[in-house]
């Protein structure tokens, strides 16, 4: 298949930079098999929503994963923490600028003394701290949030707050889930009150989801790796919601992309571990039913994920709507919901 069918042109204007204010003030396009699209706002969402759905969030938290380092020489470098490294207290595998090789040392902005161990086959690198650092707690001290490369600002102190979902709970992550900061704590009463049930997957997100799809064909594209888990209770509850009739939507592509990956036996089972499951079309989901996720980078696999619920023909359509219509694009753009059936008639605002 061509990645050139998931390329798109996008006005520089239309990339969000700033997020909106309140949350679920975004926009929100919606559509569905058969249904035309719709313009609403994130905070209709309980308008499309039934007693007995499951909404599944991915509970991961950005951690303030940009460190500023210098050489011994003076030179400035950037580290970026992208997760530890398995089997080595106190190294984090990291991308680190500039031409720094294994055995070099570097010194952080608040006298921490590192030093690169490993470089690998991806340009990574592996980074020791002193023995018994705190890595997180180092980064939450003196680390910047990692705004995606596109936004060409630095990131404010308002970021650490807004680049961040209302219900992030175990740090991680060096970009945000980006469908689920549109979600604010009275819109999920509203959905729980109405019967709508919630549970949580975590996935790691990785600096490789900016990566766009760069072979000519997309089946040659070697996916970033994430770290994701399914807990038990989220099986539990999606064996609960499929019994009553309910249906399953992922809060973003990184719960589709951890529900399914494990469900790669047959059946959705608790799971751990790295995932390289590149979601494209023609897969289709076994696990979820409908989708709320923001508008992607063109030849992203994000956006290839989200075509393997509408289809290539569709989701060109949506996006070409969506720019027409003025949304904002991103990780702090507006969003879109896919609705899993046929519906003769949307609610009314």
């Amino acid at each position: 298949m061509d990645t050139s069918l998931f390329d798109y042109h996008l006005p520089d204007g239309q990339i969000a930079r700033e997020p909106i204010e309140p949350r679920d003030a975004a926009r929100l396009l919606v559509a569905g098999q058969d249904i035309p699209a719709d313009h609403r706002q994130v905070r209709d969402l309980p308008g499309f929503l039934r007693p007995g759905d499951l909404l599944v969030l991915n509970r991961t938290k950005v951690i303030p994963a940009r460190l500023e380092a210098r050489t011994p020489s003076g030179g400035a470098r950037e580290v970026l923490l992208v997760h530890p490294e398995d089997g080595q207290p106190d190294a984090w595998r990291c991308l680190v600028g500039g031409k720094v090789r294994p055995g070099s040392a570097l010194t952080l902005d608040d006298g921490t003394p590192v030093t690169v161990t490993a470089l690998h086959d991806d340009g990574a690198r592996t980074v020791a701290f002193p023995p018994g650092t705190e890595v997180i707690a180092l980064a939450e001290r003196i680390g910047h949030i990692p705004l995606p490369p596109y936004l060409h600002r630095a990131d404010r102190p308002e970021d650490r707050q807004r680049y961040q979902t209302v219900f992030a709970e175990v740090p991680g992550s060096v970009a945000a889930p980006t469908a689920s900061l549109h979600l604010t704590p009275t819109l999920l009463e509203t959905l729980t009150a109405q019967g709508v049930h919630i549970a949580k997957v975590e996935l790691r997100i990785g600096p490789g989801t900016f990566k766009p799809v760069d072979t000519d064909r997309v089946e040659d594209f070697r996916i970033h790796a994430e770290w994701c888990a399914c807990p038990p209770e989220t099986v539990a509850a999606v064996a609960a919601c499929k019994a009553r009739g309910g249906r399953v939507f992922a809060i973003g592509t990184t719960v589709v992309r951890t529900l399914e990956t494990a469900a790669q036996g047959g059946e959705l089972q608790p799971w751990s571990g790295w995932t390289r499951l590149f979601c494209h079309p023609p897969w289709r989901p076994r696990v979820v039913d409908g989708l709320l996720t923001n508008f992607h980078l063109p030849k992203s696999s994000l956006l290839m994920l989200v075509a393997c619920f509408t289809g290539i023909e569709r989701i060109q359509t949506l996006y070409a709507q969506a720019r027409d219509a003025g949304y904002r694009f991103y990780s702090y753009g507006d969003a879109m919901l896919w609705l899993p059936e046929r519906r003769e008639l949307l609610p009314d605002p």
